[in-house]
Parts: structure tokens; sequence; C-alpha cells
């Protein structure tokens, strides 16, 4: 078994540290290799990792204990929780290869697809058009077959006529549409927001009505500015976390 190692961080002075340090170690605890140590290094160990003093380490590990993702114990030391259950980060970065990366790895089944009307949220996007072509998929993990998420996408008709379902079972819908059809995609614009499960989507994820999930819509644009497809995914709430990194200047 191997030791438990806390990802790095670089702090940002204008937010508490103690709330960073305890979001970073979150993500480091779910997301740790099924053969790492449920023992956490000394308070003192983190707080040198960190770069903070123990009292902010102590304030951090309290947060994490209190969201039972931990248990500290005296003179025993600081232990994860057995059923602090191992996530799938998504990292949502600035690149297209990114976006493709992230979508990338799992079991896709088609679920169906085929003409809808543009109505509701989708007028926004196609103002121009009265119907898309409408594509469902459900992902599994690749390991262990569970459901981790489904997705809609909404494409334009002349792009739809394109698409190989094949390459759907294989790849992301924007790896598709700029390798497979040859579209030039000039920006994403993604959003992501807590929401609870309804009906369908309890049903496919396999977790129980109105729990929580997180819900992925991307928007992507092709060189003229027009949308070409918008992505609308349920996660999981249990098996994943998203984080935004911002470069600096």
């Amino acid at each position: 078994m191997s030791a438990f190692a806390p990802d790095s961080l670089v702090l940002n002075r204008k937010l508490p540290l103690w709330y960073q340090v305890s979001q970073s170690l979150r993500a480091s605890i779910l997301g740790r290799s099924p053969d790492a140590s449920l023992r956490l290094p000394t308070e003192e160990q983190l707080a040198a990792h960190y770069g903070v003093s123990v009292l902010t380490m102590r304030q951090a590990l309290k947060e994490l204990e209190e969201e039972g993702l931990i248990s500290r114990h005296r003179r025993r030391g600081t232990f994860i929780e057995p059923g602090a259950r191992r996530s799938a980060p998504r990292r949502l970065l600035g690149s297209i290869d990114a976006i493709v990366a992230q979508q990338s790895g799992e079991r896709t089944t088609i679920l169906g697809h085929g003409p809808v009307r543009v109505a509701g949220d989708l007028a926004e996007h196609f103002p121009d058009a009265s119907e898309v072509v409408a594509y469902r998929r459900l992902r599994r993990d690749a390991d262990t077959g569970e459901p981790t998420n489904w997705a809609e996408n909404a494409v334009r008709p002349e792009l739809a006529a394109a698409i190989d379902l094949a390459d759907l079972e294989r790849w992301p819908m924007t790896k598709v549409l700029r390798d497979t059809v040859g579209v030039r995609i000039s920006r994403i614009t993604d959003t992501v927001e807590a929401r609870l499960a309804d009906p369908e989507t309890a049903e496919l994820l396999q977790v129980p009505l109105l729990s929580p999930i997180l819900h992925y819509t991307g928007v992507t644009y092709g060189e003229d500015g027009r949308v070409v497809d918008v992505a609308r995914i349920r996660y999981r709430g249990d098996r994943f976390s998203f984080t935004v990194t911002v470069e600096a200047d």
C-alpha cells in the first residue's frame, strides 16, 4: 500500500488559507489512488507541505472532519474514512484539446438520435434553425461498467449528416466535429451547476431520485460565430469534482 500524497497547491492570498488547503486536500482524498493508505500525514507534515501554520492546517482538517471525509484520533493520527469515495476529477482548462481529453476514457452507449424542434433554451443558441439533431449517450466507467454520466448533444443538421455513430461510441462530440466533420471550432463556453436528479437521470445513472448531480452545459462555436453544438451532461455527484484553473498573466 502506497503512502497518501496530497497534491501541491499555489496559495491565493485573497482567499482564506484554511479554505484553500481544505479544498486541495479534499480533492486529493477523493482522487486518491486505489492502493493509497488511509492514514494521512501528521498536522505538522501537512502544514509544511502546504506552507501554512499548524493552526491553519487544523482548521482545514476540521472542515473535512465535519464533512465526514476524515476522522481524527488522539495519539493514533488522522485517517480517511473508508466510505470517502474516490472521485474522477474534471479539470476545465483553456484549450480544445483539454476539453476533448476530459471527456475521453469511458465506454459510451448510444441511447438514441434524431431531429428535434428548436424550442426552449435551444432557441437562444440556434435562432436561425427550426430543428437540430439530438444525440443521447450513456457513459460508463471503463473498468467497473458503472454509469458515470449521460449526455445530450444538439447539433446543426448539416453537420449531423456527416457524423458516424460509430465515431461517437469512441470519441467525444467535440473531437468528432473537429477531426471528422471538419468544423473549425473557435471557442467553447462551459457552465457547471448543481442540480437534483430527475427520474430519467436517476434511472440512467443508478442514483436515488433527487440526489445531487453536476449539470454541465457546453456551447461550442464555429469560426463564423454560430453555435454548432450544445452539450448537456449530467454527472453523478458522488463521482466527479470540477476544478477551474486560471493562469495569471
